[in-house]
């Protein structure tokens, strides 16, 4: 059979009926805890009586103190005891994140990158690698034929040999 849709009116009826009850067990829950705690005081601490006498309270006072020994050893305790368990319920929680192993690898992409930036990258900024070979290269220079120094221009040697000196005088007397 197909239920039937509660009205708005009935469902804030409820919701406030649950509410009231829901306040009444916190104010009877509170009431009781008071009454525990006042119990528990009555019970631990006897009606404080000042004694008269300085010897009396002397002893009054190191009472008190063994006392409050007692109970900063039972905190100190407490206290180690919650943090061991804190930190024992963390390593669980990181334990069953690695169990469940539901963890999803990102799809990877093409990214274009120089050499240069993949070292740089791989690298950090520690190193400084050049992929450029050519910068890498040694510088070589041309050497001067000692054949060209004595001879100096090519062009002028034929002339020398050809006479141009002859030619020139003959120019000169044409002239």
């Amino acid at each position: 059979m197909a239920e039937k849709k509660m009205s708005s009116g009935r469902r804030n009826q409820l919701k406030s009926l649950l509410l009231l009850i829901g306040e009444s067990m916190l104010e009877k829950e509170a009431r009781e805890a008071e009454k525990e705690k006042m119990t528990f005081i009555q019970e631990t601490c006897p009606v404080l009586s000042i004694p008269g006498c300085m010897q009396e309270m002397l002893e009054l006072c190191r009472k008190i103190h063994k006392q409050l020994d007692l109970v900063d050893e039972e905190r100190y305790d407490m206290e180690l005891k919650v943090t061991k368990s804190n930190k024992e319920i963390n390593d669980l929680k990181l334990k069953v994140q690695d169990l469940n192993g539901k963890f999803k690898k990102p799809a990877l992409k093409k990214v274009k990158m120089s050499a240069d930036a993949m070292l740089a990258a791989l690298l950090g900024s520690k190193h400084k690698v050049s992929m450029d070979l050519r910068a890498n290269l040694k510088q070589v220079k041309k050497e001067v034929k000692d054949e060209e120094l004595k001879t100096g221009d090519w062009r002028k040697n034929i002339e020398d040999k050809a006479g141009m000196d002859g030619r020139k005088k003959m120019f000169e007397t044409d002239a």
